[in-house]
């Protein structure tokens, strides 16, 4: 029998247990087209991250190579689901060639950290967290200048974001590929911040909340979101940058403690 046309019959899982067993480069491949709907499904999610300074066949190309590792390094003894761990390892892909680019002019970074300080000294003076209005009446801007202005500012606050998680982790990347993974002082490391995450998210207002929950758990692109809460593509980018700021700062001062 043609061995094609028998990896042609056989389930993802059986052929994921096959290619673990032997390691064969014809499984491989096959595998890698079954599962490169991962790869394109993160690519057009993520596409509002790194569209500013590469092409989607970059970014595809590289969700590939992060898939055949994936395949290479993944145990199934871990009780992780494939799906899970290669969507994982292909969107740290993304963030990852997003940090190696110039992608974050100084005038972004500025705005990024004047956008912080505003936000905190209003946090401070209301006990509260400011709304949007509040923080662009205190930089004295228009609402939609200011806006604009945080739209700018979502790729940086996004791999700040990623890059204090890594930090939170002692920097171990993938946390899965490692045996310290296993051990108490870590899940218990894990277990705090994760706490932490969940509590910051529950205070973002309900539209950021939806924001977060569809861009991260069902893992809508900005234009699907858009749809969803009938409202611009730019505005949901707009809200999605608003609620990463305000977890990083919360993450930011988790790791000050």
């Amino acid at each position: 029998m043609n061995r094609e046309s028998d990896h042609s019959k056989k389930s993802n899982d059986e052929l994921l247990l096959e290619f673990m067993k032997n390691r064969e480069a014809a499984v491989k491949q096959e595998l890698v087209l079954r599962y490169s709907y991962i790869v394109k499904t993160i690519a057009m999610q993520m596409r509002g991250v790194y569209i500013s300074f590469a092409e989607m066949d970059d970014i595809v190309n590289e969700g590939i190579i992060a898939l055949m590792g994936a395949l290479e390094k993944f145990d199934p003894t871990r009780n992780v689901k494939f799906v899970s761990y290669a969507s994982l390892r292909v969107r740290g892909a993304v963030i990852d060639f997003a940090r190696k680019q110039d992608w974050a002019p100084r005038s972004v970074r500025k705005s990024a950290k004047e956008i912080d300080n505003a936000a905190g000294e209003l946090h401070i003076e209301l006990g509260r967290s400011p709304t949007e209005h509040e923080v662009a009446a205190k930089m004295g801007l228009e609402i939609e200048k200011y806006r604009k202005i945080l739209g700018d500012t979502s790729l940086y606050n996004l791999l700040s974001l990623d890059a204090l998680l890594d930090e939170s982790q002692g920097g171990a990347g993938d946390v899965a590929d490692s045996n310290t993974g296993d051990a108490p002082d870590q899940k218990l490391q894990q277990a705090e911040l994760y706490s932490m995450l969940k509590e910051a998210i529950l205070e973002l207002n309900p539209k950021e909340q939806m924001v977060i929950s569809l861009y991260y758990r069902k893992e809508l692109n900005m234009k699907e979101i858009a749809k969803v809460l009938e409202v611009s593509e730019p505005r949901i980018s707009q809200i999605q940058s608003n609620a990463i700021r305000r977890l990083r700062k919360a993450l930011e001062k988790y790791l000050e403690k």
